[in-house]
């Protein structure tokens, strides 16, 4: 038994040998440091990936907590390596970069995740959380771009040529994906100011508050035509139209509501409201009392009350069809358009 530990004792210090030649290597050593990472890399991606396809970032909060872990795990695999020939330049910039992604996934993709509900509850509020989001995408392509640098800088000094590995594959794809995800913000804020107004226009009609009701109506018809006109300078994303056409044909719905369905719900509520008080004041008065002209009154107030409850409720049904419509062929526009130019990586 002694004999046996005594050569796997020996055995193990011929490999830790071999592995301390071998990083004399310049080349080697630069690939013992990126498969240090590796693993990091590779759940970072998978991240991204899983967020840029229609997942909203409380429903990759699993992933994000194993990217961290992973990062973690990776600055103590790189923290093992040896300093090379006594240079510590690669094995720093690695570290740095390690620390630079561990604040972003730890604290800023955490901050992400908890202002995504409050960035539904305004267009302010969005546009702050769409800015959150790209000061975090900028953060983590200036260090990426900052180590590919100073790699290229270690590999110049010692004469080693680098080839188009798995991690500059990684980082097309994040660069792809930074890409798609700019390209898609100022369209999502022209949908989503319109749409958020239309959801107070239609909470403000279930409500009955008619001056909120002109007053968002208003705002709806403005948005849509602004967004419209800014929509014709966009230009397709790799010659792809369809995220432009589907944005223009919902924010036409929610034009076309305003301007046609919102009218006849708004009539609607006056009449509703001039025929409660005729109601009231009619059946005030004792059945001897009436007089013809307020029996006609009456029975006037009611026709045109019930033609306006007809013509409301076909409204209503109309704008409920028209904004389905027209959410749905954005939503699948969205998908699609995301689907087709992000990587995908698992």
């Amino acid at each position: 038994m002694r004999k046996l530990n005594l050569l796997l004792l020996s055995c193990f210090f011929v490999v830790v040998n071999l592995l301390a030649q071998d990083l004399e290597k310049p080349g080697a050593y630069m690939t013992a440091m990126d498969n240090a990472h590796k693993e990091m890399d590779q759940k970072y991606m998978a991240y991204m990936s899983a967020s840029s396809h229609g997942k909203r970032a409380k429903k990759v909060e699993k992933l994000r907590l194993q990217v961290v872990e992973s990062i973690s795990n990776t600055k103590s695999k790189v923290l093992d390596l040896p300093l090379y020939k006594g240079d510590n330049s690669l094995r720093q910039l690695n570290v740095d970069y390690i620390n630079i992604c561990y604040t972003i996934f730890n604290e800023d993709y955490a901050k992400i995740v908890n202002t995504e509900e409050i960035a539904e509850q305004s267009f302010d509020e969005m546009q702050a959380y769409l800015l959150l989001k790209e000061k975090v995408d900028e953060k983590l392509k200036e260090a990426t771009d900052k180590i590919n640098k100073g790699t290229e800088a270690f590999a110049a000094k010692y004469n080693v040529t680098l080839v188009d590995g798995e991690k500059s594959k990684l980082a097309k794809k994040m660069e792809t994906a930074g890409k798609v995800n700019k390209y898609y913000k100022p369209i999502h804020l022209i949908f989503f100011k319109c749409n958020w107004q239309d959801e107070a226009l239609t909470k403000a009609l279930n409500e009955g508050r008619l001056t909120d009701v002109e007053q968002s109506r208003s705002s709806v018809i403005k948005y849509a035509e602004e967004g419209l006109l800014a929509l014709k300078a966009q230009q397709p994303y790799e010659g792809d139209p369809v995220l432009i056409e589907a944005c223009k044909q919902v924010l036409l719905a929610y034009k076309g509501i305003a301007e046609k369905e919102t009218p006849v719900t708004i009539d609607y509520h006056l009449k509703k409201e001039n025929f409660e008080k005729i109601k009231k004041a009619f059946e005030a008065k004792p059945q001897s009392d009436r007089t013809k002209e307020d029996v006609a009154a009456y029975n006037k107030a009611v026709n045109e009350f019930n033609a306006a409850v007809n013509q409301s409720n076909q409204a209503s049904a109309n704008a409920n069809k028209k904004r389905t419509e027209g959410f749905k062929a954005w939503d699948d526009a969205v998908k699609n358009f995301f689907d087709k130019f992000t990587p995908y990586y698992r």
